[in-house]
C-alpha cells in the first residue's frame, strides 16, 4: 500500500471520529504497514474518553480484540487508563520507546508525528493536552 493508501485509511478512521461516512465498505479487508496495536493508539490518542466498541468500528476489529490490545499496551506502559465517572479515559505515554529493536530508538511521540496525528509537536514541545 503506497502512501496515498495509508492517507485514506487514517481519514476513514477520522472521518468516523467525526460522524462522517467514509465512503468505504465496511467489512473490506485492507492490508496496512501499521498494525491493529497502531490504529488502536492513535484512536485513543485523538479521542481518549472514545469508547472500545468505537474504537473498535473504527479499526475494523472486534470489540474483544480491542480489549486485548489496550491489555497489552496498559501491560507495556505505553496507555494508562483512568475512570471517569461511567467512562473510561486513556492517556498514552509519548515518550515511551517503540518495542521492537529495529525502531526502538524512536518514541510514541515519533509514530504519532509520523503519521500526522494533531498536537504531537506541541505535547512533545512542553505543551499540555491532557496527554502524558
Amino acid at each position: 500500500m503506497n502512501t496515498n493508501g495509508i492517507e485514506a485509511r487514517l481519514e476513514a478512521i477520522e472521518a468516523r471520529l467525526n460522524g462522517e461516512s467514509s465512503g468505504e465498505r465496511e467489512h473490506e479487508h485492507i492490508w496496512t504497514f501499521l498494525t491493529n496495536h497502531t490504529h488502536v493508539l492513535i484512536c485513543l490518542w485523538r479521542q481518549p474518553d472514545l469508547r472500545l466498541r468505537d474504537v473498535a468500528e473504527l479499526v475494523g476489529i472486534t470489540e474483544r480484540a480491542v480489549q486485548r490490545i489496550v491489555s497489552d499496551l496498559e501491560d507495556a506502559g505505553v496507555i494508562t487508563r483512568e475512570r471517569d465517572g461511567r467512562r473510561n479515559r486513556y492517556q498514552v505515554h509519548v515518550e515511551k520507546h517503540l518495542r521492537h529493536p529495529i525502531e526502538s530508538h524512536r518514541t510514541i511521540a515519533d509514530l504519532l508525528a509520523l503519521v500526522g496525528t494533531e498536537d504531537v509537536l506541541e505535547v512533545r514541545l512542553g505543551g499540555d493536552r491532557g496527554q502524558g
